[in-house]
């Protein structure tokens, strides 16, 4: 079990049920306090689009923006983004997304999205897409992966064509909704390019009568997107291109079959992309028989994002609900994701951490769909400071082990999986390693 500090202030807006435990608020300012955030109306609005599918439309604008025209003068740039930025995202070559000759309403996309210029993977990948040639790309979550083959995609699609032309497959419906906003965001400004994402556990029926209409782009889980193509909803025989994120997971026991019956339906002619943190024996197998002369991708020394510090303590299975309380209470945190193994620890945490006060959210795979996307967007945008799952994710700050005493022979190889050393947890810890606010943008210290 670990917890993971992620970014930006929140509140404590909390429901009794479907994941959202309620519990007395903590103040502004102490441990487990908040700040502000969307309204619920706004929320179910914007949950309830991604999940149809429905792009939005562009906003509209009064003035047509000529050739020669300062056009980066109309765009509604989102507040720069203050955050520390490690390596990982920083170690590029100096290009600009100028330099890929696209679309001037992709880049007005690309730019209202708040990415200034390409990170490091976006470098290496966005011009061999282009290209139309294979990738096999190694690179990590939070790197910018998501940009790397969406920008090429949307500049790829001929909107002249109403047909199916670009598939997404990922392998939970959480990065699905995730892939899918950021798409329609960026393609906004593209004067019609339509978006859909369909995962398992949602109304077949809906996605069948989306897809009786035009849809350039689907992003989809795996289960879901093959049984729309067997049924002859979802027409592939002109996509063009199909990007397989996470492909580790894609290619595992679990989905591998169903990858392989689906690029069956597909022309022989066609663009595979896949990036994949690691290259077990499923994606040697995958890329020799289905990727052409593939152009490869490795931009990563170890798994562990750079802007991430690990630490394990050793503690008994009746100590972890206090040593978590100890952790709450010591460290400066504005949010906690929390790990557990199983749907029922997940329940029973979330659970007990609300009984101590801390507001506290929970998903697993056994919630319905539109519950786990309820719990998912508002963690994501604020309304409560701690979330109880069961998968991984998460970018900058600490990631904490709390291990029993069989657990730690397994440290081992866990580290050698992650090519990082997990050392344990110190009696302080460095505040620069976790807040923010103790770095500029730069990455020097700021005097308090």
């Amino acid at each position: 079990m670990s917890t993971t500090r992620t970014e930006n202030p929140v509140i404590l807006g909390l429901s009794n049920q479907n994941g959202q435990l309620r519990s007395s608020v903590k103040p502004a300012g102490a441990p487990g306090g908040g700040g502000g955030g969307p309204q619920p109306t706004q929320l179910n609005q914007m949950i309830k689009g991604t999940i149809n599918g429905n792009s939005q439309p562009a906003p509209p604008t009064n003035a047509v923006i000529k050739p020669g025209d300062d056009w980066k003068k109309n765009l509604k740039l989102p507040p720069k983004d203050m955050r520390i930025k490690t390596s990982d995202v920083t170690a590029t070559k100096g290009n600009e997304f100028e330099d890929y000759c696209l679309k001037r309403e992709l880049l007005m996309g690309i730019f209202e999205m708040g990415w200034e210029k390409p990170s490091p993977i976006q470098e290496e990948s966005i011009p061999i897409a282009l290209s139309g040639r294979d990738i096999l790309a190694r690179a990590k979550n939070g790197t910018g992966k998501s940009g790397a083959y969406l920008i090429p995609l949307l500049e790829r699609i001929d909107l002249k064509k109403d047909c199916l032309q670009a598939l997404v497959i990922v392998p939970t419906r959480e990065l699905a909704l995730q892939v899918s906003q950021i798409c329609i965001q960026v393609s906004k400004h593209m004067g019609g390019v339509k978006v859909m994402a369909t995962t398992g556990g949602t109304n077949l029926r809906d996605d069948i009568m989306r897809l009786d209409e035009t849809v350039h782009v689907v992003i989809a889980t795996p289960g879901r997107i093959l049984d729309l193509i067997k049924k002859g909803v979802a027409k592939v025989n002109q996509v063009q291109m199909i990007v397989l994120d996470e492909a580790d997971k894609l290619l595992s026991q679990d989905f591998v079959v169903m990858m392989e019956e689906m690029l069956g339906f597909l022309p022989k002619q066609r663009q595979i992309l896949l990036y994949s943190a690691t290259f077990p024996l499923s994606v040697q197998k995958f890329m020799n028989a289905h990727l052409q002369k593939p152009y490869e991708i490795n931009l990563m020394e170890e798994l562990t994002l750079k802007g991430v510090t690990q630490y394990y303590a050793y503690v008994t299975e009746r100590q972890k609900v206090h040593c978590l309380n100890t952790l709450f209470s010591r460290l400066q945190i504005n949010q906690s994701i929390i790990f557990c193994n199983s749907s029922q620890r997940v329940e029973l945490l979330a659970k007990k951490i609300s009984q101590l006060g801390y507001s506290c959210f929970y998903i697993h795979a056994k919630m319905r769909q539109e519950h786990r996307n309820r719990v998912f967007h508002d963690f994501r945008n604020g309304l409560c400071r701690n979330l109880v799952c069961t998968g991984r994710f998460g970018h900058l700050g600490l990631a904490i082990n709390l291990i029993t005493y069989d657990d730690r022979f397994n440290l081992k190889a866990i580290e050698e999986q992650l090519g990082t050393e997990i050392k344990p947890i110190p009696g302080i810890i460095d505040k620069s390693l976790y807040v923010a606010e103790y770095h500029s943008e730069t990455g020097e210290e700021v005097k308090q």
